[in-house]
């Protein structure tokens, strides 16, 4: 297979006779599919390099770094003491140190010699100021004269004759602002060049490179070789070769053969060879969960089956399965809609414990606290050269932390909708990258939206009005709330894209009725009881009357719904309760019990009887 070079050796050839010098950027750390005499290899920057010079006639280049000084490059005898030679250097050691004054002074002669054709790599050149703004006398003065020799330099024909070009400078930063920001303003002779992350096609030559050293790839016929090369180029997207080649070496420490190139792209993306969605039991969870679910999850079947549904998907590892490649999307998205209080967090709790086992996995982002524009910074991370960029952001943070999660974003309409934006890259690609380059891998993770988009509106004099109340039918609920929610992403926002990345994982909750609103306070009542007798070890005992004007009390308004329901017991019972207690003699006592309540004055009092 014919291996052209990288785009931005291309870029250096096409400029070598009308630019000077060269800001390189970018991933300049990764390695690169390069043709050499013996055939294509990955190798490194360096390399890549002086084959591409070594092509154009150069006969040598040297590399300086703050740590190491000067080197030439190939490290050959022959070639150290032609550049001793050249530019008077002391290299029998390989290196030598340079200050920045003769650093200065080796430029002008490298880019001015006509002995032969030779380019100087400024290796980590971000390194050699402290602050590229807010430079010492001697910093300045060297990046002046580095600014004055690009203007007046001169493409040059070596002796040994041939097309004149120049004998360049290039710079190795990862971000351009690295270096003073004047250095190359305006300057026509000075080129940036982005090393960008590899295209498929990068990718496909690469994996093509590492596949024979997975195990089973040599004994496959021609069709499943192929198909994991493609597999493998697919599955890193957005990754470095270096990358590739470090999946490489995890699957073979893993001993993950080429049947398992997606356990090990994800082992190296989230750093765990453990794989809770490949567990056996995860499958038997979610088959017998619909029961253990509506004990948590109240009166919303329909939301709690659509749920399970998605899930199953999930586990069975078919999300996004109608694309033609949909492997680094979330396992699941889950936009729960519905009035408030009846059971949206709950839900995403129950799906925590259900998945993973254990609610902490549940990482939950209250989105009214990120509606203004600039508190994007806080949960994605501030832009590289901001203050507080190096932090990196709460949700990327969190993520790398934990991979295998549910992330809970609730009351999504108040965030910012450039915040929104973000989702999109989440949603489709499964990854996001914070200000200090670092990758946060969503492909295991739950994403739960929740909203109560379409439960208000405003109307034409714009006062807050009701749009659904309890006691409608759940199908015209439904309706008012996607119709809400449609109308949100699409004319109030103008972003239908996001909605499409939702797709059809609108989860509607429907009002708490009265029978659900019975078994809520009951549930909550048995929690009271309970607590009681762990914290003071009373059993409580209710009369009946007592009971049943507690029900009414607590179920009257059912417009808040279970939460709702909650807060009433609260005032109603767990207040009046506590301050009985208080008042009693508790010494011997096993058992109270609730024989009365009354109300005065707005206050509720209970008459309790000890035993």
């Amino acid at each position: 297979m014919d291996i052209p070079p990288p785009r931005w050796i291309r870029d250096i050839e096409r400029l070598l006779p009308i630019r000077a010098q060269f800001v390189l950027s970018g991933n300049i750390r990764d390695s690169f599919l390069t043709p050499l005499p013996g055939g294509p290899a990955l190798v490194p920057l360096a390399r890549c390099l002086w084959e591409a010079l070594a092509r154009q006639g150069y006969g040598c280049m040297l590399i300086y770094d703050p740590a190491d000084g000067i080197r030439v490059y190939p490290d050959e005898s022959a070639r150290r003491e032609r550049a001793e030679s050249l530019f008077d250097l002391k290299l029998g050691g390989g290196s030598h140190m340079l200050s920045l004054e003769s650093l200065s002074k080796l430029m002008k002669t490298l880019t001015t010699t006509r002995e032969c054709r030779a380019a100087l790599v400024m290796d980590f050149a971000s390194r050699i100021v402290r602050e590229p703004d807010h430079l010492v006398e001697t910093e300045h003065r060297f990046f002046v004269a580095a600014e004055k020799l690009a203007l007046q330099a001169a493409a040059v024909v070596p002796k040994e004759g041939g097309l004149p070009l120049y004998n360049p400078i290039l710079w190795l930063v990862n971000r351009p602002q690295e270096l003073p920001s004047w250095f190359a303003l305006d300057n026509d002779r000075i080129a940036g060049l982005v090393v960008a992350k590899p295209g498929f096609e990068e990718r496909q030559a690469a994996a093509a490179q590492l596949a024979p050293l997975f195990e089973g790839y040599a004994a496959a016929d021609a069709a499943a070789q192929q198909g994991f090369i493609q597999t493998f180029a697919a599955g890193a997207e957005g990754m470095s070769i270096a990358a590739l080649s470090d999946i490489t070496e995890l699957a073979s420490r893993q001993k993950l053969g080429m049947r398992d190139i997606d356990a090990a792209i994800r082992c190296y993306k989230v750093g765990s060879p453990d794989n809770p969605w490949q567990k056996d039991y995860l499958r038997a969870r979610i088959r017998d969960a619909l029961d253990s679910i509506e004990e948590r999850v109240k009166g919303q079947r329909q939301a709690v089956v659509k749920t399970l549904d998605i899930l199953k998907r999930s586990a069975m590892g078919l999300t996004g399965a109608q694309a033609r490649s949909g492997g680094s999307r979330p396992r699941g998205v889950l936009f729960f809609a519905g009035p408030t209080g009846v059971g949206k967090t709950e839900l995403a709790k129950t799906l925590t414990q259900l998945v993973f086992g254990d609610e902490r996995a549940l990482i939950r982002f209250d989105m009214s606290e990120f509606a203004e524009e600039h508190s994007a910074a806080r949960l994605l991370g501030a832009p590289p050269g901001y203050i507080g960029f190096d932090a990196g952001g709460e949700l990327t943070n969190a993520v790398r932390e934990r991979p295998f999660c549910v992330l809970l974003f609730d009351e999504i309409e108040k965030a910012h909708p450039r915040i929104l934006d973000k989702f999109l890259q989440i949603l489709e690609d499964g990854r996001l990258t914070d200000g200090r380059g670092d990758t946060a891998y969503f492909s295991e993770a739950i994403i739960v939206f929740t909203s109560n988009l379409g439960i208000y509106g405003a109307d034409e004099h714009g006062r807050r009005v009701q749009h659904v109340s309890p006691g409608d039918a759940y199908e015209m609920v439904e309706a008012r709330v996607r119709g809400a929610i449609v109308d949100y992403f699409k004319y109030h926002l103008s972003r239908p894209e996001i909605l499409n990345r939702i797709g059809d994982n609108i989860v509607v909750f429907n009002f708490v009725t009265p029978l659900v609103a019975r078994d809520i306070f009951m549930g909550m009542l048995r929690n009271v009881r309970r607590r009681l007798l762990e914290e003071q070890g009373l059993e409580l005992v209710l009369a009946g009357d007592v009971a049943a004007e507690l029900l009414k009390r607590a179920t009257q308004d059912l417009s808040n719904g279970g939460r709702g329901i909650g807060n009433q017991i609260e005032s109603a019972f767990v207040n009046p309760l506590a301050r009985a207690l208080f008042a009693l003699d508790l010494a011997g006592a096993s058992r109270v019990r609730v024989a009365g309540l009354s109300e005065t004055d707005k206050v509720v009092s209970l008459n309790l009887e000890t035993a």
